[in-house]
């Protein structure tokens, strides 16, 4: 686990920074500021739009009485999203982006959901309680 978080902290800045230079060299230096903070303030918005619409649902769900594991997901993915696009660079805004609408977040929660039934398949999930 920790190389694997390893990897991702090495090889995501290096994919950046990259896609910054190759940008940057078609589209010019002040356009691809320009870019990234137009991505960073849509992120803003849909992060605050998709947020409260979410908050919503939840609170529906509270209030009906049932739990609502659906939108807390929702909730988790949308903050994710949220997280990704603060971070400056291209890469990282397209997977912000796609955290954040809901059509492709179904997507995601399809993909975790067939993740997790085959961890727990294999056993890959241990419950221990610490007392």
């Amino acid at each position: 686990m920790f190389f694997r978080l390893f990897l991702i902290f090495l090889i995501v800045p290096v994919i950046e920074i990259y896609l910054i230079i190759k940008i940057g060299q078609v589209i010019g230096g002040v356009a691809t500021v320009a870019s990234l903070l137009f991505m960073s303030l849509l992120g803003a918005w849909l992060m605050r739009h998709q947020g409260g619409r979410v908050l919503g649902e939840i609170r529906d769900e509270l209030s009906r009485g049932r739990l609502p594991a659906a939108q807390l997901l929702d909730g988790a993915l949308v903050f994710v999203g949220g997280v990704l696009l603060t971070t400056p660079g291209f890469f990282t805004d397209f997977l912000g982006i796609f955290f954040l609408i809901p059509a492709t977040r179904r997507y995601i929660k399809l993909w975790l959901g067939l993740w997790l039934q085959a961890r727990i398949a294999r056993g890959g999930f241990v419950m221990r309680r610490h007392f």
